[in-house]
């Protein structure tokens, strides 16, 4: 079975190594000094240095890991679409255009490691002006099993939060939200997202009445996708 170590650098981002009994993967591994020390400990062989985007705060620690390692970069464009195995388990690669061209999302067991594209309680910026291929990439993670764990870019929970409740002020599970999350293991489940994260919840009543008494048009989800995107 696969699992999962969550890495915090600078001062919110979140990077990770996917690892077996021997083997790992590193995305967007900005904390080098602590993931080369975690695979030192645990007697593991780095086989791969990826990322989910080429933003820098998400690629600063490829050339150390991969100068202290024997592994190889994978770039986003050579792995779209693709898997990779580790340890006869399969990792997943979507293409999740939206915040950037490239960006990327990596499924291993029941591990979802989302970069910019999905936050736990929000979404990333659109910076790439594709704001059909971001709805697109949306729709293709709701569509995953509620189960599945996300584990994002960076840790905005408590501003999402704060977000979230100014769209919903009725909805109870933003406080169970709050609740579960920890500084030292910032995760959720996409059920959890279903429930506060109103860039997952663009059919619920309650936000289609905010978009309404903005002004904003809701008629299809298309359009309530565009509208959400354009409040501060």
């Amino acid at each position: 079975m696969l699992q999962v170590k969550q890495f915090r650098y600078h001062l919110d981002n979140l990077g990770y190594l996917l690892y077996g009994e021997k083997y790992a993967i590193a995305v967007d591994g900005g904390a080098f000094d602590e993931i080369l020390t975690f695979i030192e400990s645990h007697r593991l062989n780095l086989l791969f240095v990826t990322n989910t985007h080429g933003h820098v705060d998400h690629t600063s620690g490829n050339v150390a890991l991969l100068k202290q390692s024997d592994a190889r970069l994978l770039r986003p464009e050579e792995i779209y679409g693709r898997e990779i195995e580790l340890e006869r388990e399969k990792i997943r690669i979507y293409h999740t255009p939206g915040h950037t061209a490239d960006s990327l999302c990596f499924h291993g067991d029941n591990a979802l490691i989302t970069g910019d594209t999905l936050f736990n309680g929000t979404i990333g910026n659109c910076f790439s002006g594709d704001l059909k291929g971001f709805y697109q990439s949306i729709k293709k993670i709701m569509s995953l099993p509620g189960s599945t764990l996300i584990y994002a870019g960076h840790d905005y929970v408590r501003e999402a939060m704060s977000f979230a409740r100014r769209l919903e002020p009725d909805n109870d599970y933003i406080e169970t939200f709050l609740k579960n999350y920890k500084l030292d293991h910032v995760f959720s489940r996409l059920t959890d997202e279903l429930r506060v994260n109103p860039y997952l919840r663009f059919n619920e009543p309650d936000i289609i009445n905010f978009l309404k008494k903005n002004g904003l048009p809701t008629k299809t989800e298309w359009q309530r996708w565009q509208s959400l995107m354009t409040i501060d």
